[in-house]
């Protein structure tokens, strides 16, 4: 009978050997490691951050906030002197009380050329009745004649009479057409008129609209960043001031493109918090990137090569946090986070 022993080092070489295959295989989550949950530490806090910048330049005259200040909605962030654009402004106003005058003055001429029409109306009803008058003179004279009662000098002067009311009646009929053209050019250019209050209207609420903007209001309510503007400096258009950040976060979670089998929108979301002594917060899945993280970078990978090498792609995931835990709020953009989704749970 013999006794065999087996040696402490190959116990342990036999323990080394099954602790590294478990550790192979719960690293792929090979059976019996396999899990519905998948993980990532790349995610990080968003927000809608809006950097603060004049649409106007000119120098800085006032600066009312501090730096990582809880401002609110339409607060004044920042002022620029304005003296220039209130006197733009007053021009503009000026410039249109001009104009106002002049299609008031194209109007009152409307109104003069068409009384002058109606005067011009009444002379040609004055001169029809002269010429009828000069008609039935002249008539008569030549019926005299004929009878041998009249001289020839009545005669003559009857028909220069009437002559002269043709061409009054001519010259009245003349000037009611040149009334009538006369309130028809007025007509004419009151369209340019108009045009020219309409362009002077618009030059005022422009320079409205450079006076509102030497104000630099908060778009909505947040905190600030630094404060990076100083008093008494220029600062040109589109100059960055401060920033402005809402309380309103999300979770961008960039996952491997083989964890994103089984996912869908709307299933729960466990969101570790570095920052917060990685506490657990909730969230839920809202939705996916319509394409990989590396289609939206500035310079693209060539994969036309013959040292190709097949890389996993990462795909952003948008994650929403739970409001409900008053731990959210202490949530800022940029903070690192750890995320684990679980594929088995039902969409909610």
């Amino acid at each position: 009978m013999s006794n065999t022993s087996i040696k402490p080092a190959a116990i342990l070489t036999l323990l080394a050997g099954l602790v590294g295959i478990s550790l192979v295989l719960y690293a792929w989550r090979l059976p019996p490691f396999t899990s519905s949950i998948e993980t990532t530490d790349n995610a990080y806090v968003r927000g809608a951050v809006t950097m603060m910048s004049p649409q106007v330049s000119g120098y800085v005259v006032d600066v009312p906030v501090k730096d990582y200040q809880a401002v609110e909605e339409g607060q004044v962030l920042a002022r620029i002197d304005d003296r220039i654009f209130r006197q733009k402004q007053a021009q503009a106003e000026a410039a249109l009380a001009t104009q106002k005058a002049a299609l008031d003055n194209s109007r009152q001429q409307e109104t003069a050329a068409k009384a002058r029409i109606a005067s011009s109306e009444a002379a040609v009803d004055a001169a029809d009745a002269d010429l009828e008058q000069a008609v039935l003179q002249s008539s008569r004279q030549d019926s005299l004649i004929r009878s041998g009662v009249a001289t020839t000098s009545a005669q003559e002067q009857a028909h220069a009479t009437l002559d002269r009311a043709r061409a009054a009646m001519a010259q009245a009929k003349a000037a009611v057409e040149v009334s009538r053209q006369d309130l028809q050019t007025i007509i004419v250019n009151r369209g340019s008129l108009e045009a020219a209050v309409a362009n002077a209207e618009a030059a005022v609420e422009l320079a409205r609209i450079d006076l509102a903007n030497t104000e630099i209001r908060a778009p909505r309510k947040g905190t600030l960043g630094e404060v990076g503007v100083r008093v008494g400096q220029y600062v040109a258009t589109g100059t960055q001031m401060m920033a402005v950040v809402p309380q309103e976060v999300w979770i961008i979670a960039n996952f491997k493109e083989t964890q994103l089998s089984g996912m869908a929108v709307g299933q729960p979301v466990d969101i570790v918090v570095d920052a917060l002594d990685r506490r657990v917060l909730k969230g839920k899945l809202e939705r996916f990137s319509p394409a990989t993280g590396s289609e939206f970078a500035v310079i693209k990978a060539d994969n036309a090569t013959g040292n190709f090498v097949k890389i996993a792609q990462r795909v952003g995931v948008r994650i929403s946090v739970d409001p409900s835990d008053e731990a959210a709020a202490r949530l800022a953009p940029g903070m690192s986070v750890v995320v684990r989704i679980d594929k088995g749970a039902d969409p909610a």
